[in-house]
C-alpha cells in the first residue's frame, strides 16, 4: 500500500467499490479496465474476436480500481491483462503485482513510454480537455477556459471523474494544476480550482461517463479528446472538444500483463496484437494517438483540433505525477470531497 496510487484514495476505492462478478460466458482471457464505452474498447474488443478468435468481456473499473482488485487478488488472479492510465502501470510495477515481459514490438516504443523491464508499456495517447454536449447547455456559450467553468452560467453543468482513483480524474487535476502554475510540489492551483468547481455544483464519478455526457446527464465532462471526438463524428446531437486556453497536458495509457495470469498464453496474444500494425491503426481511427509510428489517415487527422491548438497540451513526467498522487489525495479528500 506505500504505492502512491494506493496509499489513500484506493484504499478507499477497494473498500466502498464492490465488484460485481464478470459475466457468466466463454472468456479466452480477462482483461481489468477495458470498459466498451471508453476509448472504442467494445469495438477493439469485437475485432480481437474476429482477427484471432479470443472473447474478452468488457470491463467497467477505471485504473486505481482494477490496481486495487489486482492486489486484493494477488494470491489467486482473476485478470490477465490490464489497461491503465500510465500513472497506475507504474504503481502497479512498482507493487510487483505485473510481469516483466516485452512483447514483440516493444523496442519501437519510444523511451518514456515503457517500463525499461517491460511491466507496462504505451498503445496510445489522448489530450485532455472539455467534452461538450453543446445541445445540453441549456444556452450557455461553449466554455473555452478553464476559468470559464466556474462561473455562474455553468452551474450544474460540469463533472468529472474522481481523481483518487479513476486515472483521467487525476489527470484531469494534474492538466489544471500545470495550466494554473502549479507544480508537483504545489498542487495549490488545483485543490483551489476543484473547491470552486464544487461550489459551482460540479458532479464526481466513478465510471467512464461517455454515455452520461452523450444523454446530455453532464453536458461538459474533463475528458479526453478521443471521446470528444466519437461523440462527435458518430452520434446524433451537436459535440465539440475544447482544449482549454490556459492549456493542458496530454496523457499516455498502458497495458500490463498480470503478475500469475491464468490465460497467459492467449493474454500474451492478445498483448501483441494491440500493438500489431491493425491494432494501432484501429486506435488511430478511434481518435486516439497510437504509440507507433502508424499513419493516421487523412480523413480522421483532419477531424481534430488544428496542430495550432495542440500546442497548449503539455508532456510532462508522469512518473513525479505518480509520486505526488499520494499527497494530492490526501489534500484532495480532506479539502474538496
Amino acid at each position: 500500500m506505500k504505492a502512491g496510487l494506493l496509499s489513500l484514495g484506493l484504499a478507499a476505492a477497494l473498500s466502498v467499490f464492490s465488484f460485481a462478478p464478470l459475466p457468466a460466458q466463454a472468456q479466452d482471457a480477462i482483461c481489468y479496465n477495458c470498459p466498451p464505452e471508453w476509448a472504442n474498447w467494445g469495438e477493439m474488443l469485437k475485432l480481437i474476436r474476429a482477427d484471432l478468435g479470443l472473447t474478452i468481456p468488457g470491463d467497467n473499473k477505471n485504473s486505481g480500481q482494477a490496481v486495487a482488485q489486482i492486489l486484493a487478488e494477488r494470491g489467486n488472479p482473476v485478470a490477465d491483462i490490464a489497461y491503465l492510465g500510465i500513472n497506475a502501470g507504474i504503481s502497479a510495477g512498482k507493487q510487483d503485482l505485473v510481469e516483466a515481459w516485452k512483447p514483440e514490438r516493444f523496442a519501437e516504443i519510444p523511451q518514456g513510454l515503457k517500463d525499461p523491464d517491460g511491466r507496462w508499456w504505451a498503445v496510445h495517447q489522448g489530450t485532455l480537455g472539455l467534452f461538450v454536449n453543446v445541445d445540453a447547455l441549456g444556452g450557455a456559450p461553449v466554455p473555452a477556459c478553464w476559468s470559464d467553468l466556474t462561473k455562474p452560467e455553468y452551474k450544474g453543468l460540469v463533472g468529472y471523474l474522481n481523481p483518487t482513483s479513476a486515472a483521467v480524474g487525476y489527470v484531469s487535476a494534474v492538466a489544471i494544476n500545470t495550466a494554473l502554475g502549479g507544480s508537483f510540489e504545489n498542487f495549490t492551483p488545483a485543490i483551489d480550482y476543484l473547491k470552486q468547481l464544487k461550489a459551482n455544483d460540479a458532479l464526481v464519478t466513478s465510471q467512464t461517463s461517455y454515455a452520461r455526457t452523450v444523454s446530455g446527464e453532464i453536458p461538459i465532462l474533463l475528458d479526453y479528446d478521443f471521446n470528444a471526438y466519437r461523440a462527435k463524428y458518430t452520434e446524433k446531437g451537436k459535440f465539440e472538444f475544447v482544449l482549454p486556453c490556459e492549456g493542458s497536458v496530454s496523457f499516455p495509457y498502458v497495458m500490463t500483463l498480470v503478475k500469475g495470469a491464468p490465460h497467459r498464453a492467449t493474454a500474451e496474444k492478445v498483448l501483441n496484437f494491440l500493438l500489431s500494425d491493425k491494432g494501432q491503426m484501429f486506435w488511430s481511427t478511434a481518435y486516439l494517438r497510437p504509440v507507433l509510428p502508424v499513419k493516421m489517415p487523412a480523413e480522421i487527422a483532419e477531424r481534430f483540433l488544428p496542430a495550432s491548438e495542440y500546442q497548449r497540451a503539455v508532456a510532462v513526467d508522469w512518473a513525479a505525477a505518480q509520486a505526488a498522487q499520494a499527497g494530492f489525495s490526501q489534500r484532495y479528500l480532506s479539502e474538496v470531497r
